[in-house]
Protein backbone atom coordinates (compact mmCIF):
# COMPACT_ATOMS: atom_id res chain seq x y z
CA UNK A 1 0.00 0.00 0.00
CA UNK A 2 2.79 2.37 0.92
CA UNK A 3 4.61 1.43 -2.30
CA UNK A 4 1.56 2.42 -4.34
CA UNK A 5 1.28 5.68 -2.44
CA UNK A 6 4.97 6.41 -3.03
CA UNK A 7 4.62 5.75 -6.75
CA UNK A 8 1.55 7.96 -6.97
CA UNK A 9 3.30 10.70 -5.03
CA UNK A 10 6.30 10.54 -7.37
CA UNK A 11 4.10 10.77 -10.47
CA UNK A 12 2.20 13.65 -8.90
CA UNK A 13 5.38 15.62 -8.29
CA UNK A 14 7.16 14.75 -11.54
CA UNK A 15 4.24 15.55 -13.87
CA UNK A 16 2.50 18.18 -11.74
CA UNK A 17 -0.85 16.40 -11.86
CA UNK A 18 -2.64 18.59 -9.32
CA UNK A 19 -1.61 21.79 -11.05
CA UNK A 20 -2.95 20.36 -14.30
CA UNK A 21 -6.19 19.37 -12.52
CA UNK A 22 -5.85 15.67 -13.27
CA UNK A 23 -4.88 12.43 -11.53
CA UNK A 24 -3.00 9.20 -12.20
CA UNK A 25 -6.08 7.18 -13.14
CA UNK A 26 -7.28 9.77 -15.64
CA UNK A 27 -3.82 10.08 -17.22
CA UNK A 28 -3.42 6.32 -17.58
CA UNK A 29 -6.86 5.98 -19.19
CA UNK A 30 -6.11 8.89 -21.50
CA UNK A 31 -2.81 7.33 -22.59
CA UNK A 32 -4.53 4.03 -23.33
CA UNK A 33 -7.23 5.87 -25.27
CA UNK A 34 -4.70 7.71 -27.43
CA UNK A 35 -2.74 4.54 -28.08
CA UNK A 36 -5.83 2.63 -29.15
CA UNK A 37 -6.91 5.34 -31.56
CA UNK A 38 -3.51 5.41 -33.29
CA UNK A 39 -2.36 1.79 -32.98
CA UNK A 40 -3.33 1.39 -36.63
CA UNK A 41 -0.03 3.08 -37.57
CA UNK A 42 1.79 -0.08 -36.44
CA UNK A 43 0.11 -1.97 -39.26
CA UNK A 44 -0.32 0.76 -41.88
CA UNK A 45 3.14 2.36 -41.81
CA UNK A 46 5.14 -0.85 -42.46
CA UNK A 47 2.71 -1.73 -45.24
CA UNK A 48 3.29 1.62 -47.00
CA UNK A 49 7.06 1.68 -46.46
CA UNK A 50 7.43 -1.88 -47.72
CA UNK A 51 6.25 -0.62 -51.12
CA UNK A 52 9.52 1.35 -51.23
CA UNK A 53 11.56 -1.77 -50.49
CA UNK A 54 12.00 -1.24 -46.75
CA UNK A 55 11.79 -4.64 -45.01
CA UNK A 56 8.31 -4.82 -43.51
CA UNK A 57 9.36 -6.41 -40.22
CA UNK A 58 12.10 -3.85 -39.75
CA UNK A 59 9.66 -1.04 -40.54
CA UNK A 60 7.30 -2.39 -37.86
CA UNK A 61 10.02 -2.37 -35.20
CA UNK A 62 11.22 1.06 -36.35
CA UNK A 63 7.68 2.44 -36.19
CA UNK A 64 7.16 1.25 -32.62
CA UNK A 65 10.60 2.39 -31.41
CA UNK A 66 10.27 5.81 -33.05
CA UNK A 67 6.91 6.26 -31.32
CA UNK A 68 8.43 5.29 -27.96
CA UNK A 69 11.42 7.64 -28.26
CA UNK A 70 9.43 10.59 -29.58
CA UNK A 71 6.62 10.26 -27.06
CA UNK A 72 8.94 9.91 -24.06
CA UNK A 73 10.83 12.99 -25.24
CA UNK A 74 7.56 14.89 -25.44
CA UNK A 75 6.76 13.91 -21.84
CA UNK A 76 10.22 14.76 -20.50
CA UNK A 77 10.95 17.94 -22.47
CA UNK A 78 7.46 19.47 -22.50
CA UNK A 79 5.21 17.50 -20.09
CA UNK A 80 2.36 17.44 -22.60
CA UNK A 81 -0.06 14.57 -23.36
CA UNK A 82 0.92 14.51 -27.05
CA UNK A 83 1.90 11.21 -28.64
CA UNK A 84 4.28 10.88 -31.59
CA UNK A 85 4.63 8.26 -34.32
CA UNK A 86 5.58 8.10 -38.01
CA UNK A 87 3.00 10.28 -39.74
CA UNK A 88 0.56 9.39 -42.46
CA UNK A 89 1.02 11.25 -45.73
CA UNK A 90 4.74 11.73 -45.27
CA UNK A 91 5.24 7.95 -45.36
CA UNK A 92 3.31 7.80 -48.64
CA UNK A 93 5.39 10.67 -50.05
CA UNK A 94 8.58 8.79 -49.18
CA UNK A 95 7.41 5.51 -50.72
CA UNK A 96 5.47 6.61 -53.78
CA UNK A 97 6.95 10.05 -54.41
CA UNK A 98 10.67 9.88 -53.64
CA UNK A 99 11.39 6.16 -54.15
CA UNK A 100 8.89 4.90 -56.73
CA UNK A 101 8.31 8.28 -58.37
CA UNK A 102 11.75 9.94 -58.43
CA UNK A 103 13.71 6.70 -58.49
CA UNK A 104 15.85 7.14 -55.39
CA UNK A 105 16.59 4.39 -52.90
CA UNK A 106 14.77 4.20 -49.58
CA UNK A 107 18.08 4.74 -47.81
CA UNK A 108 18.50 8.05 -49.63
CA UNK A 109 14.93 9.07 -48.76
CA UNK A 110 15.49 8.28 -45.09
CA UNK A 111 18.70 10.31 -45.14
CA UNK A 112 16.64 13.31 -46.33
CA UNK A 113 14.28 12.71 -43.40
CA UNK A 114 17.25 12.54 -41.02
CA UNK A 115 18.66 15.87 -42.23
CA UNK A 116 15.19 17.44 -42.15
CA UNK A 117 14.94 16.52 -38.48
CA UNK A 118 18.27 18.18 -37.73
CA UNK A 119 17.17 21.38 -39.49
CA UNK A 120 13.93 21.19 -37.56
CA UNK A 121 15.83 20.86 -34.29
CA UNK A 122 18.07 23.84 -35.10
CA UNK A 123 14.99 25.99 -35.66
CA UNK A 124 13.29 24.59 -32.55
CA UNK A 125 15.96 25.83 -30.16
CA UNK A 126 15.83 29.28 -31.77
CA UNK A 127 12.85 31.67 -31.68
CA UNK A 128 11.91 30.86 -35.31
CA UNK A 129 9.35 28.07 -34.86
CA UNK A 130 7.91 29.56 -31.66
CA UNK A 131 7.69 32.91 -33.45
CA UNK A 132 5.68 31.32 -36.26
CA UNK A 133 3.36 29.67 -33.75
CA UNK A 134 2.77 32.90 -31.84
CA UNK A 135 2.32 35.01 -34.99
CA UNK A 136 -0.71 33.05 -36.16
CA UNK A 137 -3.88 34.99 -35.15
CA UNK A 138 -6.14 33.47 -32.50
CA UNK A 139 -9.04 33.25 -34.98
CA UNK A 140 -6.92 31.04 -37.26
CA UNK A 141 -5.81 28.90 -34.31
CA UNK A 142 -9.44 28.29 -33.40
CA UNK A 143 -10.21 27.46 -37.02
CA UNK A 144 -7.27 25.05 -37.17
CA UNK A 145 -8.63 23.23 -34.13
CA UNK A 146 -12.06 22.92 -35.75
CA UNK A 147 -10.58 21.97 -39.13
CA UNK A 148 -8.54 19.19 -37.57
CA UNK A 149 -11.74 18.01 -35.90
CA UNK A 150 -13.46 17.69 -39.28
CA UNK A 151 -10.33 16.08 -40.72
CA UNK A 152 -10.25 13.48 -37.94
CA UNK A 153 -13.95 12.76 -38.41
CA UNK A 154 -13.46 12.34 -42.17
CA UNK A 155 -10.59 9.89 -41.63
CA UNK A 156 -12.69 7.92 -39.12
CA UNK A 157 -15.67 7.66 -41.46
CA UNK A 158 -13.40 6.48 -44.26
CA UNK A 159 -11.69 3.90 -42.06
CA UNK A 160 -15.07 2.55 -41.02
CA UNK A 161 -16.15 2.46 -44.70
CA UNK A 162 -19.12 4.71 -43.92
CA UNK A 163 -17.86 7.36 -46.34
CA UNK A 164 -16.84 5.81 -49.67
CA UNK A 165 -15.69 6.84 -53.13
CA UNK A 166 -18.50 6.25 -55.61
CA UNK A 167 -16.48 7.41 -58.61
CA UNK A 168 -18.84 10.28 -59.46
CA UNK A 169 -19.00 12.69 -56.53
CA UNK A 170 -15.62 11.75 -54.97
CA UNK A 171 -17.31 10.86 -51.67
CA UNK A 172 -20.65 9.32 -50.79
CA UNK A 173 -22.29 7.57 -47.88
CA UNK A 174 -22.30 3.80 -47.80
CA UNK A 175 -25.16 2.08 -49.63
CA UNK A 176 -25.83 -0.83 -47.28
CA UNK A 177 -27.80 -2.67 -49.93
CA UNK A 178 -24.87 -2.81 -52.35
CA UNK A 179 -22.12 -4.14 -50.06
CA UNK A 180 -21.60 -7.48 -48.30
CA UNK A 181 -23.46 -7.13 -45.01
CA UNK A 182 -21.37 -9.67 -43.08
CA UNK A 183 -18.18 -7.61 -43.60
CA UNK A 184 -18.44 -3.97 -44.65
CA UNK A 185 -22.11 -3.58 -43.73
CA UNK A 186 -21.92 -4.84 -40.15
CA UNK A 187 -18.63 -2.98 -39.51
CA UNK A 188 -20.21 0.31 -40.59
CA UNK A 189 -23.24 -0.37 -38.38
CA UNK A 190 -21.02 -1.17 -35.40
CA UNK A 191 -19.11 2.09 -35.94
CA UNK A 192 -22.37 4.05 -35.94
CA UNK A 193 -23.55 2.17 -32.85
CA UNK A 194 -20.24 2.87 -31.10
CA UNK A 195 -20.67 6.59 -31.75
CA UNK A 196 -24.09 6.48 -30.10
CA UNK A 197 -22.67 4.54 -27.14
CA UNK A 198 -19.97 7.15 -26.54
CA UNK A 199 -22.50 9.95 -26.95
CA UNK A 200 -24.78 8.42 -24.33
CA UNK A 201 -21.91 7.84 -21.91
CA UNK A 202 -20.73 11.44 -22.32
CA UNK A 203 -24.23 12.79 -21.76
CA UNK A 204 -24.45 10.77 -18.55
CA UNK A 205 -21.10 12.11 -17.34
CA UNK A 206 -19.11 8.86 -17.49
CA UNK A 207 -15.35 9.36 -17.12
CA UNK A 208 -13.41 7.41 -19.72
CA UNK A 209 -16.44 7.37 -22.04
CA UNK A 210 -14.28 7.30 -25.18
CA UNK A 211 -12.16 4.38 -23.99
CA UNK A 212 -15.26 2.48 -22.85
CA UNK A 213 -16.79 3.13 -26.25
CA UNK A 214 -13.78 1.71 -28.09
CA UNK A 215 -13.66 -1.43 -25.97
CA UNK A 216 -17.46 -1.83 -26.01
CA UNK A 217 -17.63 -1.57 -29.80
CA UNK A 218 -14.80 -4.08 -30.17
CA UNK A 219 -16.59 -6.51 -27.83
CA UNK A 220 -19.81 -6.12 -29.84
CA UNK A 221 -17.81 -6.98 -32.95
CA UNK A 222 -16.44 -10.15 -31.33
CA UNK A 223 -19.96 -11.14 -30.29
CA UNK A 224 -21.11 -10.54 -33.86
CA UNK A 225 -18.36 -12.88 -35.06
CA UNK A 226 -19.43 -15.54 -32.54
CA UNK A 227 -23.01 -15.30 -33.84
CA UNK A 228 -21.95 -15.40 -37.49
CA UNK A 229 -23.15 -11.86 -38.17
CA UNK A 230 -19.59 -10.81 -38.88
CA UNK A 231 -17.68 -13.20 -41.13
CA UNK A 232 -13.92 -12.59 -41.58
CA UNK A 233 -12.70 -12.26 -45.15
CA UNK A 234 -8.92 -11.62 -45.11
CA UNK A 235 -8.77 -11.26 -48.90
CA UNK A 236 -11.10 -8.25 -48.63
CA UNK A 237 -9.28 -6.83 -45.60
CA UNK A 238 -11.70 -8.07 -42.92
CA UNK A 239 -9.85 -10.15 -40.36
CA UNK A 240 -10.84 -12.07 -37.26
CA UNK A 241 -11.59 -9.82 -34.29
CA UNK A 242 -10.33 -12.06 -31.51
CA UNK A 243 -6.99 -10.97 -30.04
CA UNK A 244 -4.42 -13.76 -30.23
CA UNK A 245 -1.25 -14.01 -28.16
CA UNK A 246 1.69 -15.34 -30.17
CA UNK A 247 5.40 -14.65 -30.54
CA UNK A 248 5.43 -15.84 -34.14
CA UNK A 249 7.25 -13.37 -36.33
CA UNK A 250 8.78 -11.35 -33.47
CA UNK A 251 12.27 -12.79 -34.01
CA UNK A 252 12.01 -12.28 -37.77
CA UNK A 253 10.94 -8.65 -37.28
CA UNK A 254 13.97 -7.85 -35.14
CA UNK A 255 16.26 -9.62 -37.61
CA UNK A 256 14.75 -7.49 -40.36
CA UNK A 257 15.27 -4.40 -38.21
CA UNK A 258 18.98 -5.07 -38.52
CA UNK A 259 18.67 -4.19 -42.21
CA UNK A 260 17.00 -0.83 -41.60
CA UNK A 261 18.83 0.39 -38.50
CA UNK A 262 21.59 2.78 -39.54
CA UNK A 263 21.06 2.11 -43.25
CA UNK A 264 21.13 5.84 -43.99
CA UNK A 265 24.84 5.94 -43.18
CA UNK A 266 25.79 3.56 -46.02
CA UNK A 267 26.43 5.79 -49.09
CA UNK A 268 26.93 2.75 -51.31
CA UNK A 269 23.23 1.98 -50.93
CA UNK A 270 22.07 5.33 -52.30
CA UNK A 271 20.98 4.54 -55.83
CA UNK A 272 19.07 6.38 -58.50
CA UNK A 273 17.21 4.89 -61.38
CA UNK A 274 16.95 1.20 -62.13
CA UNK A 275 19.95 -0.17 -60.30
CA UNK A 276 22.28 2.69 -61.25
CA UNK A 277 24.71 3.13 -58.36
CA UNK A 278 26.38 6.53 -58.26
CA UNK A 279 30.15 6.63 -57.91
CA UNK A 280 29.78 8.76 -54.81
CA UNK A 281 26.76 8.84 -52.55
CA UNK A 282 27.87 12.21 -51.26
CA UNK A 283 27.62 13.63 -54.81
CA UNK A 284 23.95 12.74 -54.72
CA UNK A 285 23.52 14.39 -51.32
CA UNK A 286 25.02 17.59 -52.71
CA UNK A 287 22.58 17.59 -55.61
CA UNK A 288 19.60 19.93 -55.93
CA UNK A 289 17.23 16.96 -55.80
CA UNK A 290 18.36 16.11 -52.28
CA UNK A 291 17.48 19.58 -51.02
CA UNK A 292 14.16 19.56 -52.87
CA UNK A 293 13.24 16.25 -51.24
CA UNK A 294 14.51 17.37 -47.83
CA UNK A 295 12.62 20.67 -48.08
CA UNK A 296 9.40 18.89 -49.05
CA UNK A 297 9.63 16.70 -45.93
CA UNK A 298 10.54 19.72 -43.80
CA UNK A 299 7.74 21.95 -45.08
CA UNK A 300 4.92 19.48 -44.56
CA UNK A 301 6.29 18.33 -41.20
CA UNK A 302 6.60 21.92 -39.93
CA UNK A 303 3.01 22.91 -40.54
CA UNK A 304 1.47 19.53 -39.77
CA UNK A 305 3.18 19.71 -36.36
CA UNK A 306 2.21 23.32 -35.72
CA UNK A 307 -1.37 22.58 -36.76
CA UNK A 308 -1.62 19.58 -34.47
CA UNK A 309 -0.12 21.45 -31.51
CA UNK A 310 -2.49 24.36 -32.07
CA UNK A 311 -5.57 22.21 -32.47
CA UNK A 312 -5.01 19.73 -29.66
CA UNK A 313 -3.68 22.26 -27.14
CA UNK A 314 -6.53 24.63 -27.95
CA UNK A 315 -9.05 21.90 -27.15
CA UNK A 316 -7.22 20.96 -23.94
CA UNK A 317 -7.16 24.54 -22.69
CA UNK A 318 -3.37 24.58 -22.69
CA UNK A 319 -2.86 27.90 -24.52
CA UNK A 320 -2.40 31.05 -22.46
CA UNK A 321 -4.51 34.21 -22.76
CA UNK A 322 -2.45 35.37 -25.74
CA UNK A 323 -2.95 32.08 -27.56
CA UNK A 324 0.60 30.89 -26.87
CA UNK A 325 1.64 27.40 -25.85
CA UNK A 326 3.94 27.30 -22.80
CA UNK A 327 6.96 24.98 -23.13
CA UNK A 328 6.52 24.89 -26.90
CA UNK A 329 10.29 24.76 -27.42
CA UNK A 330 10.41 21.39 -25.65
CA UNK A 331 7.47 20.07 -27.67
CA UNK A 332 8.99 21.14 -30.98
CA UNK A 333 12.41 19.79 -30.01
CA UNK A 334 10.92 16.41 -29.13
CA UNK A 335 9.22 16.29 -32.52
CA UNK A 336 12.46 17.19 -34.33
CA UNK A 337 14.69 14.73 -32.45
CA UNK A 338 12.16 11.94 -32.98
CA UNK A 339 12.22 12.57 -36.73
CA UNK A 340 16.00 12.09 -37.00
CA UNK A 341 16.04 9.14 -34.59
CA UNK A 342 13.18 7.49 -36.48
CA UNK A 343 15.11 7.85 -39.76
CA UNK A 344 18.08 6.08 -38.16
CA UNK A 345 15.74 3.27 -37.07
CA UNK A 346 14.32 3.01 -40.59
CA UNK A 347 11.02 4.86 -40.74
CA UNK A 348 9.64 8.02 -42.30
CA UNK A 349 9.04 11.34 -40.51
CA UNK A 350 7.95 10.96 -36.88
CA UNK A 351 5.51 13.66 -35.85
CA UNK A 352 2.95 14.65 -33.22
CA UNK A 353 -0.23 12.71 -33.94
CA UNK A 354 -3.55 14.47 -34.27
CA UNK A 355 -5.11 11.43 -32.56
CA UNK A 356 -3.59 12.80 -29.35
CA UNK A 357 -6.83 14.75 -29.21
CA UNK A 358 -8.63 11.57 -28.15
CA UNK A 359 -6.50 11.32 -25.00
CA UNK A 360 -6.95 15.01 -24.28
CA UNK A 361 -10.69 14.57 -24.68
CA UNK A 362 -10.48 11.70 -22.17
CA UNK A 363 -8.89 14.05 -19.63
CA UNK A 364 -5.16 13.72 -20.34
CA UNK A 365 -3.26 16.90 -19.51
CA UNK A 366 0.35 15.95 -18.72
CA UNK A 367 3.28 13.89 -19.89
CA UNK A 368 2.01 10.91 -17.91
CA UNK A 369 -0.55 10.38 -20.66
CA UNK A 370 2.28 10.36 -23.19
CA UNK A 371 4.44 7.99 -21.12
CA UNK A 372 1.50 5.59 -20.83
CA UNK A 373 1.10 5.52 -24.60
CA UNK A 374 4.87 5.09 -25.03
CA UNK A 375 4.87 2.05 -22.73
CA UNK A 376 2.06 0.52 -24.79
CA UNK A 377 3.99 1.12 -28.01
CA UNK A 378 6.97 -0.64 -26.42
CA UNK A 379 4.77 -3.57 -25.39
CA UNK A 380 3.39 -3.74 -28.92
CA UNK A 381 6.77 -5.12 -30.02
CA UNK A 382 5.96 -8.30 -28.10
CA UNK A 383 2.18 -8.27 -28.18
CA UNK A 384 1.54 -6.91 -31.66
CA UNK A 385 -1.20 -9.46 -32.52
CA UNK A 386 -3.30 -8.19 -29.62
CA UNK A 387 -2.86 -4.49 -30.29
CA UNK A 388 -3.21 -4.86 -34.04
CA UNK A 389 -6.49 -6.70 -33.56
CA UNK A 390 -8.24 -3.43 -32.65
CA UNK A 391 -10.49 -2.95 -35.69
CA UNK A 392 -11.02 0.37 -37.45
CA UNK A 393 -14.75 0.30 -36.73
CA UNK A 394 -13.98 0.32 -32.98
CA UNK A 395 -11.69 3.37 -33.07
CA UNK A 396 -13.76 5.29 -35.62
CA UNK A 397 -16.48 6.29 -33.11
CA UNK A 398 -13.84 7.76 -30.80
CA UNK A 399 -12.42 9.90 -33.58
CA UNK A 400 -15.87 11.07 -34.68
CA UNK A 401 -16.63 12.22 -31.13
CA UNK A 402 -13.22 13.90 -30.85
CA UNK A 403 -13.98 15.72 -34.09
CA UNK A 404 -17.25 16.91 -32.62
CA UNK A 405 -15.48 18.20 -29.53
CA UNK A 406 -12.83 20.06 -31.50
CA UNK A 407 -15.37 21.72 -33.79
CA UNK A 408 -16.76 23.64 -30.81
CA UNK A 409 -13.88 26.13 -31.04
CA UNK A 410 -15.58 27.85 -34.00
CA UNK A 411 -18.10 29.33 -31.56
CA UNK A 412 -15.36 31.67 -30.32
CA UNK A 413 -14.62 33.12 -33.78
CA UNK A 414 -16.11 36.55 -34.48
CA UNK A 415 -18.18 35.68 -37.55
CA UNK A 416 -19.29 39.32 -37.91
CA UNK A 417 -15.75 40.37 -38.81
CA UNK A 418 -15.04 39.14 -42.35
CA UNK A 419 -11.32 39.87 -41.98
CA UNK A 420 -11.14 37.31 -39.18
CA UNK A 421 -13.88 34.84 -40.07
CA UNK A 422 -13.35 34.32 -43.83
CA UNK A 423 -9.68 33.26 -43.50
CA UNK A 424 -10.69 31.12 -40.52
CA UNK A 425 -13.36 29.42 -42.62
CA UNK A 426 -10.90 28.83 -45.47
CA UNK A 427 -8.42 27.19 -43.10
CA UNK A 428 -11.19 25.12 -41.55
CA UNK A 429 -12.63 23.93 -44.86
CA UNK A 430 -9.32 23.28 -46.62
CA UNK A 431 -8.18 20.61 -44.16
CA UNK A 432 -10.83 17.93 -44.75
CA UNK A 433 -11.44 18.87 -48.39
CA UNK A 434 -7.76 18.73 -49.40
CA UNK A 435 -6.88 15.98 -46.91
CA UNK A 436 -4.05 18.12 -45.58
CA UNK A 437 -3.59 19.98 -42.29
CA UNK A 438 -0.61 21.89 -43.69
CA UNK A 439 -2.53 23.08 -46.78
CA UNK A 440 -5.32 24.35 -44.55
CA UNK A 441 -2.90 26.37 -42.45
CA UNK A 442 -1.10 27.77 -45.48
CA UNK A 443 -4.24 28.88 -47.32
CA UNK A 444 -5.63 30.31 -44.09
CA UNK A 445 -2.49 32.39 -43.58
CA UNK A 446 -2.41 33.56 -47.21
CA UNK A 447 -6.06 34.62 -47.14
CA UNK A 448 -5.73 36.33 -43.74
CA UNK A 449 -2.79 38.41 -44.90
CA UNK A 450 -4.28 39.40 -48.25
CA UNK A 451 -7.79 40.18 -46.98
CA UNK A 452 -6.50 42.38 -44.17
CA UNK A 453 -3.74 44.08 -46.20
CA UNK A 454 -5.93 44.91 -49.19
CA UNK A 455 -8.89 46.07 -47.07
CA UNK A 456 -6.83 48.69 -45.22
CA UNK A 457 -5.71 46.73 -42.16
CA UNK A 458 -2.13 46.10 -43.28
CA UNK A 459 -0.67 47.11 -39.89
CA UNK A 460 -2.82 44.52 -38.19
CA UNK A 461 -0.83 41.73 -39.82
CA UNK A 462 2.52 40.80 -38.25
CA UNK A 463 5.75 40.77 -40.31
CA UNK A 464 5.99 37.02 -39.76
CA UNK A 465 2.59 36.56 -41.43
CA UNK A 466 3.74 38.58 -44.44
CA UNK A 467 6.89 36.49 -44.70
CA UNK A 468 4.96 33.23 -44.45
CA UNK A 469 2.47 34.41 -47.08
CA UNK A 470 5.26 35.20 -49.52
CA UNK A 471 6.91 31.83 -48.92
CA UNK A 472 3.63 29.95 -49.38
CA UNK A 473 2.78 31.73 -52.63
CA UNK A 474 6.23 30.89 -54.03
CA UNK A 475 5.83 27.34 -52.80
CA UNK A 476 2.54 26.80 -54.63
CA UNK A 477 3.82 28.59 -57.74
CA UNK A 478 7.06 26.64 -58.11
CA UNK A 479 6.74 23.30 -56.34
Amino acid sequence: MSTNNSATSFLERFFGLSAAKTNVRTELAAGLTTFMTMAYILAVNPDILSAAGIPKGGAFVATALAAVVGTVLMAVLANYPFVLAPGMGLNAFLAFGVVLGMGYSWQFALLAVFVEGLVFLALSVTPVREGIFNAIPVSLKKAVSAGIGLFICFIALQNAKIVVDNGATLVDSLDFGSVPFHTQGICALLALLGTIIIGVLLSLGFRGAILIGILGTWILGMLAQVCGIYVPNPDAGYFGLYPRFTFAGVRESFASFGQTFGAIFAPASWTHGEGETLRSGWTLVKSLDFFVVMFAFFFVDLFDTLGTLIGVSMKGGMLDKKGRLPRITGALSADAIATSVGAVFGTSTTTTFVESASGVAAGGRTGLTAVTAAVLFALSLLFAPIFLAIPAFATAPALVVVGYMMLSSVADIDWRDVRESLPAFIALAWMPFTYSISDGIMFGIISYTLVNAISGKARKVSPVMYALTAIFIVKYALI
